[in-house]
């Protein structure tokens, strides 16, 4: 008895994606496995689709990066009611972008690439810019206070998150062995603070080197 033939599989255009999905997708890959492990023809695959698909929604994985950093701010990065006191204004706007960033584990990788931005964050960076113009600097110097602002907030971010993911076990660090050895004659500031070096370090101090900053900065040259 002949044997009917298997129906043959049609080959078609894949199904349509929406930038959204695009979006959730990698958003999905990156909160469980980091920026890293998101490719192109990794989050093609997660939708279903192909890496030519995904090319109609977003150029490269630059944009993707600028997407998904956009998504997260536009949903996390909400305007506080800010003081009219143009240095505590800075300060309350510095201090919310830290916030809202510092609780995304993978934004870290996405901050070290200094030209890469959230549109949904300008209105914070308008705030600082103006509120060091009402402080007295010009336009010029004031976008160097922001700088050396945002700088100071990434930084932050970038070496707690860092040193989080480093320590993995409760065994002496390198730096705790080494500190463990100083020599007072040699170093004898830093073998007085030595023991508890490591608890002084992770006391959170943003909000204070926060004040300090602007403080320097507004400082009569």
């Amino acid at each position: 008895m002949p044997q009917t033939p298997a129906p043959r599989k049609t080959i078609g255009r894949p199904p349509r994606i929406s930038r959204e999905e695009v979006v959730t997708t990698a958003r999905r890959i990156v909160d469980a496995e980091g920026v890293g492990r998101l490719t192109m023809r990794r989050l093609a695959t997660e939708i279903g689709s192909t890496p030519m698909a995904l090319y109609h929604h977003v150029r490269n994985k630059e944009e993707l990066l600028v997407l998904l950093l956009d998504d997260y701010t536009a949903r996390t990065l909400h305007r506080p009611e800010l003081p009219a006191q143009p240095r505590e204004r800075i300060v309350v706007a510095a201090a919310t972008i830290h916030e809202a960033l510092a609780a995304c584990p993978w934004i870290v990788e996405v901050l070290t690439a200094d030209d890469l931005m959230a549109t949904s964050a300008l209105w914070f960076v308008e705030q600082i810019i103006d509120g060091l113009v009402e402080c007295g600097l010009s336009p010029e110097r004031a976008v160097h206070g922001y700088r050396a602002i945002w700088y100071y907030t990434a930084g932050e971010i970038v070496v707690r998150t860092t040193a989080a993911l480093r320590r993995t076990d409760d065994r002496p660090t390198y730096r705790e062995r080494v500190f463990a050895d100083l020599d007072p004659s040699e170093l004898p500031r830093l073998a007085q603070v030595a023991d508890h070096w490591s608890s002084l370090t992770a006391e959170d101090t943003y909000l204070d080197g926060l004040r300090a900053l602007v403080e320097g900065f507004l400082a009569p040259r």
